[in-house]
């Protein structure tokens, strides 16, 4: 009676395979780090909406002889410590309304909302003056750096 050969792969060589792909999809879910790359989509969306809103507020500027749209801008150096809130659009709230801009799309279509601190009463965006200049920042922006613009 002759040997028999049976043909597969051991207990050893399976557990061996798993081990070398759960090592590989490690180190490509660290590599891709798909919470940086969210946080850095916000950030994308966040600079486009600090723009967005600080040109908007300077045409109505042009548009109004230097006036801006809102008496409540406050002054101050820094938008992070003196900024105050931009109101979410129709709401009335202590921030600053913005809702001129809005109004017929002229200016702006709407006026945009943080992608993940704004509310039903603000935006997550805030707006200074210092000396004749407006800025908009984002204060959550992702990482370390507030996101920051000022004309």
């Amino acid at each position: 009676m002759g040997k028999t050969f049976r043909s597969g792969f051991t207990l050893i060589e399976v557990l061996l395979v798993i081990a070398i792909l759960a090592i590989l999809a490690a180190v490509v879910i660290v590599a891709i780090n798909p919470a940086k790359q969210f946080g850095e989509a916000q950030n994308a969306q966040r600079r486009s909406d600090v723009r967005t809103i600080l040109d908007a507020v300077h045409q109505y500027s042009i548009d109004n002889y230097g006036a801006y749209p809102s008496d409540s801008i406050p002054s101050g150096e820094s938008c992070l410590d003196e900024g105050a809130d931009i109101c979410a659009e129709n709401v009335s709230c202590s921030g600053v309304n913005l809702d001129d801009l809005a109004v017929g799309e002229e200016y702006i279509t709407s006026i945009p909302m943080d992608p993940s601190g704004g509310s039903d009463q603000v935006t997550g965006y805030l707006i200074h003056e210092f000396n004749g200049r407006i800025g908009v920042c984002a204060p959550s922006a992702y990482g370390t750096d507030p996101i920051s613009v000022m004309r």
